[in-house]
């Protein structure tokens, strides 16, 4: 899970997916051009920021790996269970309500926007598809990353072990402390597992919810084997991640995107 610089950005990629030539990353807030409390590398429309910021900072970004902005294709992010298949870029068509983007077009790159929800990245090198999910407690227990395994295998004929994944910076579970009603919708979707994945109570934050082994969880259900985690938490790196929890909500969004080799 190297990092990489592109002038002065800053971003991260898997070794799975590096390995199979995947153009793919996960951005830090670093190298854009948001002022604070945005600094830098916002990417996120409605959290306050200048427009032409936010639009610079997505063009630095596709531009960083070599990919045309007017291949993206996004959705409006609403913490469901909605899979979305990308057969062509957005082009400022109407955003799809959805958690989860697949593709086979290598004219299109997926894209989405994070600060503490998990992002979840997919790729079938045997169908040459990839899927973008993101994945906060909502989305986690809706099982939206098992949701796009499925959805690859209706529309891609996709073998679960043959798909690689990864899941990226997150907020972790020591910085995650939730409610009795986070914690029972927890129990009700994870059943046996749910005490593995919800950490506590002590004395300083109650229950922590760890995303990061629940998505893992939930993938390696669909049937999906080869998993690599970054386990980089995002209230605890401020200095290359947005945490909305850690910084109060006045905070931006960092970018990733994917698109077939």
């Amino acid at each position: 899970m190297p990092f990489h610089h592109r002038d002065a950005l800053r971003y991260l990629t898997f070794e799975n997916f590096d390995a199979l030539g995947i153009p793919h990353a996960v951005f830090t807030r670093r190298g854009g051009v948001s002022p604070a409390p945005w600094d830098s590398l916002n990417v996120g429309s409605l959290v306050g920021d200048h427009p032409e910021c936010v639009a610079e900072n997505r063009r630095r970004s596709f531009a960083a790996l070599g990919r045309d902005l007017d291949s993206l294709y996004d959705v409006w992010q609403v913490h469901s269970a909605e899979v979305v298949i990308a057969e062509a870029p957005r082009h400022g068509a109407a955003h799809h309500q959805a958690d989860a983007i697949l593709t086979d077009r290598p004219d299109v790159t997926l894209y989405m926007r994070f600060a503490d929800c998990t992002p979840v990245l997919l790729a079938d090198p045997e169908h040459h598809a990839v899927g973008l999910v993101h994945a906060g407690w909502q989305g986690t227990v809706k099982k939206i990353a098992a949701a796009a395994v499925r959805a690859m295998q209706a529309r891609y004929g996709s073998r679960p072990e043959a798909i690689r994944a990864a899941i990226g910076p997150a907020i972790g579970p020591h910085h995650y402390p939730v409610g009795p009603e986070v914690v029972a919708q927890v129990e009700q979707a994870f059943g046996v597992q749910a005490p593995w994945l919800l950490a506590g109570p002590n004395d300083h934050s109650g229950v922590q919810f760890d995303l990061w082994s629940a998505n893992r969880l939930v993938l390696e259900e669909a049937g999906v084997q080869q998993i690599e985690v970054s386990q980089i938490c995002t209230a605890c790196h401020l200095e290359d991640w947005y945490s909305h929890r850690a910084e109060q909500g006045r905070t931006g969004r960092f970018g990733a995107l994917i698109a077939v080799g």
